[in-house]
């Protein structure tokens, strides 16, 4: 068995949904949140770090993992999880989100995608097939479908024909996918566009994936009215016994909108980027541990966090490590702000459990955002 979603639960006044995924006979509650671990390292961390933080499936990146150091030495090592010594789910993602960042359009054809290697300038070409073999080697517990990753700014007729390009590229890669013990997701597109998110979704459903994905909403110029849009006409038409993705979400309040659409996993490097500058996600907004507030202030982060940061350090102390660019006050940062996020997802679980997460979303925002939020 590659993968089983099992819904448990769906809560009473939303599409909010409690379940469990299933993966190498080890047992995963939904909605989740997945640290990034993009060079098969989450940033500063250990694994053993980032087990700590109570986290599940992670991911890595196939386009970076793909030049450095090459699969086939990720394969040689035994896979992604002997390689990096991570003993829990890994996700890969297709490369195509970075790889359609450095490609021109009229580089992006039916075979694939031609663009320059951003390390050393090489010519390469990513193609759907290329990249299922390069995740297949990788060997992670669930590879992403190559999909075309238009810009927010795209129109409908381009859209269309992305969407439709992209339906073609999942059949392709579906084809040759030839790892047994590796899921499979499809990804839906169609930016704010009902009628395509349907027929995208619709379609892709019917190549019968063991997963879905709601792409196209952590693009660049992509507002949250639009994200939202995407995610309400993609749920309908995705089946209710395979998992939900959004890919690349990470904001508090953006994935607390997703699991009441029907979101069960969300991933995003926001709580490692934060860290890295200095900022600690709290339930009373973000803060800024660079601001001179914060030099004698001998409290934890945060009062009620369980995670190493908080129950061992105060703010002054991580100020201090910040301000002389020490790799541990990112450390420390980094293993709060994903501890804050999962926690977030533990919350919304007990939410749907009591049929009560209008309730919960509306105290978050109090808290977070202050009483003028909209």
């Amino acid at each position: 068995m590659k993968l089983k979603y099992e819904l448990l639960k769906e809560e009473k006044n939303t599409k909010a949904r409690l379940g469990q995924i299933t993966i190498r006979e080890q047992t995963y509650q939904t909605p989740m949140f997945m640290p990034v671990g993009t060079l098969a390292t989450v940033k500063t961390l250990s694994p053993e770090e980032v087990k700590e933080t109570k986290a599940g499936i992670i991911l890595a990146n196939t386009y970076h993992l793909w030049l450095r150091p090459g699969e086939d030495v990720v394969a040689l090592a035994g896979g992604l999880h002997k390689f990096m010594n991570y003993d829990g789910p890994i996700l890969t993602d297709s490369g195509g989100f970075q790889v359609f960042s450095l490609a021109n359009s009229k580089d992006i054809t039916e075979e694939g995608v031609r663009f320059k290697n951003h390390l050393n300038g090489d010519n390469l070409i990513l193609t759907p097939e290329k990249s299922i073999a390069i995740q297949n080697k990788l060997d992670s517990d669930i590879a992403m479908s190559f999909d075309e990753c238009p810009p927010a700014s795209a129109d409908y007729d381009y859209l269309k024909q992305s969407i439709e390009r992209t339906i073609r590229w999942a059949k392709r890669g579906k084809e040759v996918h030839n790892n047994p013990n590796q899921a499979l997701f499809g990804i839906v597109q169609g930016g704010p566009h009902e009628k395509l998110r349907k027929f995208s979704a619709e379609e892709t459903v019917k190549l019968d994936f063991d997963g879905y994905s709601i792409g196209g909403v952590a693009n660049d110029g992509e507002d949250k009215e639009a994200m939202y849009k995407a995610i309400d006409y993609s749920i309908p038409y995705l089946p209710k016994d395979k998992v939900r993705y959004l890919m690349g979400v990470g904001e508090p309040i953006d994935i607390i909108e997703g699991v009441i659409r029907g979101v069960d996993i969300f991933d995003c490097v926001l709580p490692t980027r934060l860290a890295r500058h200095g900022n600690a996600l709290t339930k009373y907004g973000k803060l800024n541990l660079k601001n001179s507030k914060y030099k004698t202030d001998f409290t934890p982060i945060d009062e009620s966090c369980d995670c190493y940061c908080c129950q061992h350090y105060t703010k002054s102390y991580v100020k201090h490590l910040i301000n002389c660019n020490e790799t541990f006050g990112a450390r420390l940062l980094s293993i709060h702000n994903i501890r804050f996020l999962i926690k977030l997802t533990e919350d919304l679980r007990e939410a749907i459990k009591n049929d009560n997460i209008l309730e919960f979303k509306k105290e978050f925002i109090k808290n977070y955002y202050g009483e003028d939020y909209e």
